[in-house]
């Protein structure tokens, strides 16, 4: 559903991302992990079309998004790590909104009031956006993606600015959307909450891809049983790989 195909992009001569390649499944959740700096957001930016590689490919479903990207940014939903919301809206205004800017028939509404209630925003749905805390922002921000049923979701650290229990809202949420089909790539410094969510990670380090597979495979490669924290500062730690590249 969705693919990246050795991915290059240079900044001023220096690989920010250095032939990163991976292909993630329908109704798979992909844990995107790495250091700050590693090269995980520029990836993301490439992926939603908003960076172009220096060299490479991305397709979303059958479209690229190079050569297709309209197509291709019809079947995806991105949520940065500091969403951009119409402050001047209320919430359920810039749900609206969003379903409005695509198109999307009235029971997509119907599901938005469901996710509302799911985030306990219900009651500040019809309060200005300009008054929402950051993790309320996060919270609409995402509601607001899911308006047009994207088909492939993005989400840059969406648990920052959740309390536990949003966090936990969202996890159900997400789980639910790939029980429906719907592919998403999550990237988060929390790495728990990756191991209890994800289907498989990747881990990126100064532009690699450094890792990738389940948290059984990765165990069985590093020759560990540790858990996913324990296991990413191994990986990330070139002294405990033995000086590998």
């Amino acid at each position: 559903m969705l693919v990246a195909q050795s991915l290059v992009k240079t900044f001023n001569g220096t690989h920010a991302v250095d032939h990163v390649s991976f292909t993630l499944k329908e109704g798979e959740l992909f844990g995107f992990l790495g250091p700050n700096g590693a090269g995980k957001t520029t990836t993301i930016r490439m992926l939603t079309g908003l960076l172009t590689p220096t060299s490479g490919e991305v397709w979303i479903g059958p479209h690229s998004m190079q050569k297709s990207p309209k197509e291709a940014k019809r079947r995806l939903g991105y949520l940065p790590d500091k969403p951009l919301v119409y402050e001047k809206l209320t919430g359920r205004e810039y749900i609206r909104f969003m379903a409005e800017l695509y198109d999307m028939p009235d029971d997509v509404l119907e599901q938005a009031e469901r996710h509302l209630e799911e985030f306990e925003l219900k009651d500040a749905a019809d309060q200005m956006i300009s008054g929402y805390s950051h993790g309320m922002k996060q919270k609409i921000a995402l509601i607001g993606q899911l308006t047009h049923r994207p088909e492939v979701l993005l989400l840059d650290e969406p648990t920052v600015g959740l309390d536990p229990k949003g966090a936990r809202t969202l996890r159900d949420i997400l789980r639910g959307l790939c029980s429906q089909g719907v592919t998403i790539l999550i990237s988060t410094h929390l790495l728990p909450i990756a191991e209890m969510l994800c289907d498989r990670v990747g881990i990126m380090e100064k532009g690699h891809l450094i890792a990738l597979g389940t948290l059984a495979e990765l165990q069985a490669e590093y020759s560990t049983s540790a858990g996913l924290e324990d296991l990413f500062l191994q990986v990330t730690d070139p002294g405990q790989r033995g000086g590998e590249a």
